[in-house]
C-alpha cells in the first residue's frame, strides 16, 4: 500500500523556511509514503454564503484531502497564531456542515520561526482546530524548530547533526498514519 499525504505549507513566500524544511522531512520519508502539496494560495475566503456553491478550487481541494491517508502541515507563526491563508484552508475543507474533509485523517504539524519558541503557539491553536476537525494528531515528537542558516545544507538536506532528529519525527509520524488511516 501506498500512504498518500496531503501537505499543507502554511507560508506563501517563495524562499519560506518551512517549504525549506518539508521538503526535506520528505526526503526522509519511507519508499510507501507520497506527499503531495495541497495548493492554498489560490482558495478563495471562507463564506458561509458559498457553502452550497463552492468555488472549483475548494472542490478540488477537498476531493485531494479526502483521496488523501493522512495530512502533513508545515506552519509559520504570525503574531502568535497560524498564518490566515492556512486557517482558511482548514475551514474550507471542514464546510459545509456535515461535509468536513479533514474528517478522521492523522495530522503531523511542524513548525518554522526565526524566533527562539519556534513555531510552539502557532502549532498549539492548530491543535485546537485539528481536534475539533476530528484529526487525530501526533502528540510527540514536537517539532518547534527555530531556523538557523545551516539547518538545511544546499542540496536540500538536513545537516549532519540534526538529520537523525528530524529522522526521528519522520518514522515517528509515518508509523503514526499506519496506526491511524482508515479508522474514521
Amino acid at each position: 500500500m501506498t500512504y498518500r499525504i496531503a501537505t499543507l505549507i502554511g507560508s506563501l513566500r517563495k524562499e519560506s523556511f518551512n517549504r525549506t524544511v518539508a521538503e526535506a522531512l520528505i526526503r526522509l520519508a519511507p519508499d510507501d509514503f507520497e506527499f503531495f502539496e495541497i495548493s492554498i494560495g489560490n482558495l478563495p475566503h471562507y463564506n458561509q454564503d458559498d457553502d452550497d456553491n463552492q468555488a472549483d478550487t475548494v472542490r478540488q481541494m477537498k476531493a485531494a484531502v479526502k483521496g488523501s491517508n493522512g495530512v502533513f502541515i508545515v506552519t509559520p507563526e504570525y503574531n502568535r497564531s497560524v498564518p490566515g491563508v492556512l486557517k482558511n484552508a482548514l475551514d474550507l475543507g471542514s464546510r459545509p456542515y456535515g461535509d468536513n474533509s479533514w474528517s478522521g485523517l492523522p495530522a503531523g504539524t511542524v513548525g518554522v520561526s526565526p524566533g527562539s519558541t519556534g513555531t510552539a503557539i502557532a502549532q498549539s491553536h492548530l491543535r485546537t482546530s485539528l481536534a475539533f476537525f476530528d484529526m487525530p494528531t501526533l502528540g510527540q515528537p514536537e517539532m518547534y524548530i527555530q531556523w538557523q542558516d545551516d539547518l538545511v545544507n544546499e542540496d536540500g538536506a538536513f545537516a549532519d547533526d540534526s538529520k537523525d532528529f528530524f529522522q526521528s519525527w519522520m518514522d515517528t509520524f509515518t508509523e503514526f498514519v499506519r496506526k491511524n488511516a482508515g479508522k474514521a
